[in-house]
Order: structure tokens, then sequence, then C-alpha cells
């Protein structure tokens, strides 16, 4: 398989990537055969795979700007991905000039990429990091340059929790954010889950396993336990919901029904 020049020398283009089968998903150009191959297979369980996607980003731009309306300039999205259009620092810095933004990746090609689409914009930078490590993430040079952790902060974990298994402690790693953030700061979330999706669970169950054969499992967790990582946050109207119905711009029963699966929601510190 020849290595396209975008692609790190450090990474095994023969093993499919979580966020390259996403990029994919979006009609991105940053994925190979193998993510593809991938993405194909658990789109043959889950169809509207794209549909859940694209959702997912627009719910991250609309929550963007309501952080930027609220007087927020600065944002930290883990687990960022491969940049596509509309991507956080270009909503956050359209609405509020001067808005600092770090993106924070474990996958190599995501983080090569942001270094690209940033070069030049001294307000955006991107950091190597694990969520599951929450202190090399608040400890790194990028988010010291760049976010002040006495000011209200936007914590974006979106489409990101789901990937963390229980025994790794995802509620742990966003307690630990939490206490880092000042009075004020915003947590934007989306997560994965069976309620809301227009199929029998045993047959989206068949997209869950080809996360699982690929050694990322997807954790599809309940509302309740999706909930559960909002606490010490106050939620914002109106909760937390399917995608499209949060602060919705256009009508909500005019999205795919794909567009329903699993819950987003913004909380805010008191």
């Amino acid at each position: 398989m020849e290595r396209p020049a975008w692609a790190p020398r450090s990474i095994d283009i023969s093993v499919p990537s979580v966020s390259r089968m996403y990029d994919f998903y979006l009609g991105g150009s940053h994925n190979f055969e193998v993510d593809r191959e991938a993405a194909r297979r658990a789109m043959e369980f889950l169809p509207g795979l794209p549909k859940i996607m694209q959702a997912n980003r627009a719910f991250m731009r609309r929550a963007v700007r309501y952080a930027a309306d609220q007087g927020i300039t600065q944002f930290l999205d883990i687990g960022s991905g491969i940049p596509t259009f509309g991507n956080v620092h270009e909503v956050a810095q359209a609405a509020r000039p001067g808005a600092r933004v770090v993106y924070v990746d474990h996958d190599p090609v995501a983080v090569a990429h942001s270094e690209a689409v940033l070069r030049g914009n001294d307000g955006a930078g991107v950091v190597a990091a694990d969520l599951r490590k929450p202190q090399d993430i608040l400890s790194s040079p990028e988010v010291e340059r760049l976010i002040d952790l006495n000011q209200p902060v936007a914590l974006l974990l979106v489409a990101i929790l789901h990937f963390v298994e229980d025994e790794d402690d995802p509620y742990g790693a966003v307690a630990e954010l939490r206490e880092a953030l000042a009075p004020g700061s915003l947590l934007v979330l989306t997560h994965a889950s069976y309620e809301g999706i227009p199929l029998p669970p045993e047959r989206a169950g068949g997209a869950v396993d080809v996360y699982e054969e690929i050694r990322n499992p997807l954790i599809m967790r309940s509302r309740e336990e999706i909930a559960r990582f909002f606490e010490g946050y106050d939620m914002v109207e109106p909760g937390l919901v399917a995608m499209p119905r949060w602060r919705p711009d256009t009508a909500p029963e005019d999205e795919d029904p794909y567009a329903f699966s699993g819950f987003a929601g913004v909380g805010r510190t008191a």
C-alpha cells in the first residue's frame, strides 16, 4: 500500500482508525482503504452512520455558537479528529474574533492535519494527548499558552466518550477536567446510544461488533449513564436530548430518522 504524503511515517496504515472512519463518513479524503472497508462493514448493519455523524457535527457548531454568544472565548476540543469544514476554530473565531482554540487528539493523522490547518493561526493549537490522561492535556504547552483556566472554557467532548471503556474510568477523567475549569465553563458532549436508533438493537449491534473487531470498542451507554457525565454541571435547556433537538436551526421533524441516534447536551459549571 502506497503511503500518501500527508500520512505520518509513524502510523500503521494497515490498521483502521476511528478518526479516519469518521472522516470517511463525512465525505473526507484523509482515509485509507482499510478505513473505508471497516466503515462500509459497519454501514451494512447501520446504514445511517453518515447521517449520525452529520448531525453530530451540526450540533457541535450550534453549541460553539451558543458558547460564543455566552461570552466564552476559550475552547478545548478533546477527541477533535481530522479537520473538516466548519471546525471549532472556524466557528468560534467567526463568532468571537480573537477566540482561542486547542484541539486534542491521540491519532497522529488528526494531529498532523490539525497542525497543517492551523499554520499561521496564532489563536489555535493542537496537542497530541489522550482523554484518559487529563493532566497531560492540562499541562501541555499549547494549553498553557492559549487557555487561561481561571476564565470560563468550553470543553468539547464530542463523539469521544463512547470510545472510552468503563475500566478506563471515563467518569473520573471528565470529573478531573471539570475540577480544572473556572465557574461559568461549559461541557459540550455527544455520546452514542442504542436509544433513538431506528433499528432493533441486535441489528445496530452488528456495527458495534465491527468496532470491537478493529480494537476500538464502541460503548453504547444509556441516557442515564450519559447523564452522569454532567455531574457537577447545571444542564442548559433543553437538557440531554437527541442531537437535532438541541437548539435547532431548522425543524427537527425535517431531519433523517438516524440523526436522532444517541444524545447531546451542554452543561454549565456553577
